[in-house]
């Protein structure tokens, strides 16, 4: 793999940056299947892996040698994986924007719906609030910009398109996201192993309700 930079991030942690997306699951994949016992925590993100570690358990030089082995073959490291089914979410496609971003794509309201329930979205990465999952494989024709002023109060459950990425709201916060619909769908709840219904890797398919 080419276009890869390590930072030091505190004292027990390197940040991993990458030259694009499509590279943050494997290695956080290859990093996982090592299972080396310093390795405390590795957290995706749009374009970097967090590695948390253990000075303890391992110098600095076995952590940099591991990343970098990673680095050098992470879709082979990480072919033991065993894919999960893929998290089926029920949308009801009634979202404030709905009709907006069928007008700014030059596409009738049916047309959007099918094109965003069309993909296998892959949960890249978590973050903003707990059980929001940011969706990579949004269709590049659906692909807007955030509002230029937040809502001050959006729905849980609803499910919304930002840049390359689609986004279910966990819960009721602000939010400058374009909503397309909302679902049902519990996407934490602290009584459930794992909490958040939607974990970095994982398959998620929509279906219109």
């Amino acid at each position: 793999m080419t276009g890869w930079t390590l930072l030091p991030y505190g004292q027990s942690a390197v940040l991993i940056e990458l030259a694009g997306a499509s590279d943050v699951l494997p290695v956080r994949d290859a990093l996982l299947a090592r299972a080396h016992p310093a390795v405390l925590a590795v957290v995706p993100a749009a374009r970097t892996v967090l590695v948390e570690f253990d000075p303890s358990a391992g110098s600095g030089a076995e952590l940099r040698r591991l990343i970098e082995d990673c680095l050098a073959g992470p879709a082979s490291s990480a072919a033991t994986r065993q894919p999960e089914p893929a998290v089926e979410l029920a949308v009801r496609y009634d979202g404030a924007d709905l009709a907006s971003v069928a007008r700014q794509c030059g596409l009738t309201v049916p047309e959007v719906i099918r094109r965003h329930c069309a993909p296998e979205y892959t949960v890249q990465f978590c973050g903003f609030a707990p059980g929001f999952g940011y969706l990579s494989g949004l269709d590049p024709v659906l692909r807007l910009p955030r509002l230029a002023s937040p809502r001050p109060a959006v729905p849980a459950g609803s499910v919304a398109i930002a840049g390359e990425f689609t986004g279910i709201y966990p819960r009721s916060s602000p939010g400058g996201w374009l909503l397309l619909g909302r679902t049902d769908a519990v996407l934490f709840d602290l009584e459930r192993q794992p909490p958040a219904l939607l974990r970095p890797g994982a398959a998620v398919r929509l279906m219109p309700a």
